[in-house]
């Protein structure tokens, strides 16, 4: 003889529906506790996240990207790209700006990584120009990243004065806007001076591009010049030195 096992069919559905005061009950303290924690649930626009990647950014003001890219984006590709357990290097170069990015997997210690590579950006500096601006290196951060781009134009100002409106007056102007950590501007038109040198005329006179360089470098500056003190006041003084017109840079002396 047989067991009869019609009483075990139907599992979770067949309980279920002996015993719907229960159901009812275990519905409610689900609802109830999914209402408490929804109300304590932190919810972020950028929440964060760790990415087990690290970016590498070095500028050099003016100086045009294959020169960029051969003086500095491949010396940094190939001293970065030993950093231990890096399993992907990806590099973009534009003028008077290089950048390079290691990936790691998942589950690295992105402190220790980064302590890798700082190591590796110290060794290649060796290698790297005197005119580069101090490089940056960083943990990627989704943080970082724009939270809005504006793109400004204008029907009565010039491309350089747009910008120098945008740097002096709007950056400024949105800084202090509660919330905004930063303003960066990119884009645009600035102003340059170009000085091109008579080769010959130096070479009779003994002099070279760098005499040119340094000359500039030392006059086109602004100078603290000490302070005026009165019974009651301290004023600073400043002697402006900085060339604004390409007149004033024609009249600057050479000296071998």
């Amino acid at each position: 003889m047989k067991p009869d096992n019609s009483s075990r069919r139907g599992g979770i559905a067949r309980w279920s529906i002996h015993h719907p005061v229960a159901v009812i009950m275990l519905t409610l303290a689900a609802v109830i506790l999914g209402l408490f924690s929804l109300d304590s649930l932190k919810i972020s626009l950028l929440p964060h996240i760790i990415y087990p990647s690290i970016g590498v950014r070095i500028n050099d003001p003016g100086v045009p990207a294959g020169i960029m890219e051969d003086q500095i984006t491949r010396q940094l590709e190939e001293q970065l790209a030993i950093t231990e357990d890096a399993i992907h290097i990806r590099s973009a170069t534009r003028e008077g700006r290089s950048a390079v990015d290691l990936d790691f997997a998942y589950g690295k210690d992105i402190d220790i990584a980064l302590r890798d590579a700082s190591t590796r950006l110290d060794r290649a500096k060796r290698f790297l120009p005197d005119t580069i601006e101090p490089p940056v290196i960083y943990k990627r951060d989704p943080s970082q990243l724009p939270a809005a781009e504006y793109a400004i134009s204008s029907t009565t100002l010039d491309p350089v004065s747009l910008r120098d409106w945008v740097d002096y007056s709007l950056s400024k102007w949105l800084i202090n806007v509660p919330g905004v950590a930063a303003a960066e501007v990119a884009g645009g038109l600035r102003r340059e001076i170009q000085v091109i040198a008579d080769q010959e005329r130096l070479f009779a006179h003994g002099l070279d591009i760098f005499d040119i360089e340094e000359t500039l470098k030392a006059e086109n500056r602004d100078v603290a010049s000490g302070r005026l003190r009165g019974s009651s006041t301290e004023i600073p003084v400043l002697t402006l030195g900085r060339l604004h017109k390409a007149a004033e840079i024609e009249r600057l002396p050479l000296n071998p």
